[in-house]
């Protein structure tokens, strides 16, 4: 399978939402924390411990750096910016669908459209078809796994049948979803 084309639903981790929004400005996390709930809380549950949790392992990575702002009286404050290679990172997940995971499908396409809209919305067209490509692959991998499972092992039957289901929805979404986008 040297052609199949990654894709990242690895943890499903808001990491991208906070640091898509250091792509065209540096900014604090208290403020991000704020745009992520603000923006995309049904999409992502994230706490503000969460929110600086993954600002400070982004920064570990070597995606985001951080400059200290002395504040008279108080702490120094903390100004986030996008390294070259957190840029790199950020727009090779935001050009990289989601996989036929319906949970990455909600959380990781729904966020990249969000960033697809802020930031290069002629892509959003291109992003819908190659989930629905994705979408699509995965039932047929799916539909082929069910004919060759014998017909006494019905948990397996049922769980599958029901992922299908759940796959075939995602499909009619999507087409009902563009509208967002017109």
């Amino acid at each position: 399978m040297a052609d199949k084309k990654p894709h990242h639903i690895g943890t499903l981790s808001p990491e991208m939402a906070l640091l898509g929004l250091l792509y065209k400005e540096a900014g604090h996390g208290y403020d991000l924390h704020r745009t992520v709930n603000a923006d995309l809380g049904q999409v992502w549950h994230l706490s503000q411990s969460q929110a600086y949790a993954i600002l400070k392992r982004l920064e570990a990575q070597g995606d985001i750096s951080v400059e200290k702002i002395p504040q008279e009286k108080l702490p120094s404050r903390q100004l986030l910016k996008m390294t070259e290679q957190g840029r790199q990172n950020f727009l090779d997940w935001l050009n990289t669908p989601s996989g036929g995971s319906t949970r990455a499908i909600r959380m990781e396409f729904i966020t990249r459209l969000y960033f697809l809209k802020m930031y290069f919305p002629k892509k959003i067209t291109k992003a819908f078809e190659q989930q629905r490509t994705e979408a699509d692959t995965h039932i047929q991998r799916l539909e082929a796994t069910l004919a060759e499972l014998p017909a006494e092992q019905i948990y397996n039957r049922m769980s599958l049948e029901m992922r299908l289901k759940q796959l075939k929805f995602v499909l009619e979404w999507l087409d009902e979803s563009q509208k967002y986008f017109k």
